[in-house]
């Protein structure tokens, strides 16, 4: 190049004397200050913001690191690059390197979940489907790494950008930390902080390698498929029965004022012959459920005397009927246990509540 030549390139370039990243937009996590035609001089000062650290980079050979703070660029400041441009004795002269910069604060509020259902094994339920969904934080927490196995080389790399990946992680080590727990569904679904701290353990060494902290895991919600949550609901719902004569019992004690305030004189007659079949209804069920207790038939009742020739016939029970409504309105049911017990008493005997 001719002595001309090289003056104009010289005059051409333009001499740094301040580096620094103030335009931080929001969702940008490397950003590669402009260079071209540019070169720092000895001396130059470079600024380092809260939140934020810088790398200098030297032909694709990652440098000096610098946190937070105001420095002075030399040999003394710039060891790693010294070694790496031959510097054998204090430089004068401008120099040629990247700078790159990292936002180092915190990424709060990131969303994961589950997009395809994850099969774990349960000890109540066997092989099942499990989705997920919650939120986690993280921050670059080593930016050597970070550039070289997430970001590269390139002017910025945003938030957008690293999340699908993120997740991912996630995903697919949520199988893992449940097989490692062992714990079942049901215990898990009543326990998610547990399931968090237990994900989040898992993920954190493989963020780690990514050069990024994982601060906070959340799991909001943990689902079945529609089909077994139905199969669940009905398990939950046959225990909340519990023994089916009570359960017969109570919803016959239940009706009872509503019998009471039925129009015409067959209320409460009518009540005595619903709740006798009731009750006897529950008797029968709870023994289909209990063959132990089922007691083998017994023979024919014994016939009864014949009175002697010339006796008239024994007048037959007056009024059966009005006599059962009268035995049924002596008597009414605790509200809270279901027994029958007389309408006078003010508390009941079995399970000692009082009465209205």
């Amino acid at each position: 190049m001719a002595l001309g030549d090289q003056i104009r390139s010289f005059i051409k370039k333009q001499f740094i004397d301040v580096i620094q990243w103030t335009d931080q937009e929001e969702g940008v996590l490397t950003y590669r200050y402009p260079m071209q035609d540019m070169e720092i001089q000895n001396g130059a000062k470079l600024t380092v913001r809260e939140s934020q650290a810088a790398m200098f980079v030297n032909e694709g050979r990652c440098a000096d690191i610098f946190g937070p703070g105001l420095y002075t660029l030399n040999t003394q400041t710039l060891p790693v690059l010294t070694n790496l441009m031959n510097w054998d004795k204090l430089f004068q002269s401008p120099f040629k390197s990247d700078v790159y910069f990292f936002s180092t604060r915190q990424q709060i509020g990131q969303r994961w979940g589950t997009a395809q259902p994850v099969t774990i094994r349960d000890k109540d339920f066997g092989a099942v489907r499990l989705r997920g969904y919650g939120v986690y934080s993280w921050h670059i927490e080593n930016p050597r790494q970070f550039l070289t196995k997430v970001s590269g080389f390139g002017e910025r790399y945003t938030l957008a950008e690293v999340e699908p990946q993120l997740r991912q992680v996630i995903v697919s080590h949520i199988s893992d930390a449940f097989a490692e727990s062992g714990l079942p569904f049901l215990d898990m679904a009543a326990n998610y902080i547990e399931v968090g701290e237990r994900i989040k353990a898992s993920v954190t060494p493989v963020f780690a390698e990514l050069g990024v902290a994982l601060d906070q895991f959340a799991v909001e919600n943990l689902s079945l498929p529609e089909e077994l949550q139905k199969f669940l609901d009905t398990r939950v719902g046959m225990n909340m029965i519990g023994n089916m004569q009570q359960y017969t019992q109570f919803q016959a004690a239940q009706s009872l004022p509503i019998a009471a305030a039925n129009e015409g004189g067959g209320g409460l007659a009518g009540l005595g012959v619903g709740l006798g079949a009731g009750v006897g209804l529950g008797q029968v069920f709870a023994q289909s459920l209990n063959p132990q207790a089922q007691q083998p038939p017994q023979g024919p009742p014994p016939a009864a005397p014949q009175p002697p020739s010339g006796t008239p016939p024994a007048a037959p029970p007056a009024a059966p009927v009005a006599a059962g409504a009268a035995a049924a309105a002596a008597m009414k049911f605790c509200m809270e246990c279901g027994q029958q017990i007389p309408r006078a008493a003010k508390f009941c005997p079995e399970c000692g509540k009082p009465q209205a």
